[in-house]
């Protein structure tokens, strides 16, 4: 059976954006011509820099307004400046700052315990909340989870066992 090619004239919304008069982005996409079209409100005054702020290669300048409570620090900051090399379009932007969301949690959890603070890693995940409302999602979790972490436990036994050249309940002779 032989692929047909897309008809456009059958795809619902196919070019609705192509007319630059009829595409509402368009002023705001093109702000490289100060002729105000498309920007109906002033500018709020320009933050204050206190802290290092990231900023997307897409912008020719920095936001009036940014969070600065938490700047890139440590590996995650150093795996975030990396992702902000990139262009928003690409994966490796986007799975970068994932990555260095999830490093940030571990470094979290470090600085915690280096001060002397036992997090209470249950009561930030929100279980009582998920025993709650989310009982049966709960139960995947910890099932998943538990598949997991025995799996991973197995698969250590069996590479240490053949490593030193016998498996678990057998007998040299």
């Amino acid at each position: 059976m032989r692929k047909l090619p897309i008809d456009p004239s059958k795809v619902p919304g196919w070019g609705v954006d192509a007319n630059p008069e009829n595409d509402p982005t368009y002023p705001m996409r093109d702000r490289s011509h100060e002729d105000k079209r498309g920007m109906s409100w002033k500018r709020p005054p320009q933050q204050k820099e206190t802290v290092e702020i990231l900023q997307s290669i897409e912008r020719n300048n920095l936001t009036a307004v940014f969070g600065t409570s938490t700047p890139p620090s440590g590996l995650s900051g150093m795996i975030r400046r990396q992702a902000f090399r990139y262009s928003e379009s690409e994966w490796a932007h986007w799975l970068m700052l994932m990555a260095a969301d999830r490093v940030n949690v571990v470094e979290g959890l470090v600085d915690d315990l280096g001060r002397g603070r036992v997090p209470n890693i249950p009561g930030e995940m929100g279980i009582r909340s998920e025993l709650e409302h989310n009982r049966l999602g709960l139960m995947r979790k910890a099932l998943v989870a538990g598949a997991v972490v025995g799996l991973g436990i197995l698969a250590v036994r069996i590479a240490s066992a053949d490593r030193g050249g016998k498996r678990p309940g057998t007998r040299r002779g």
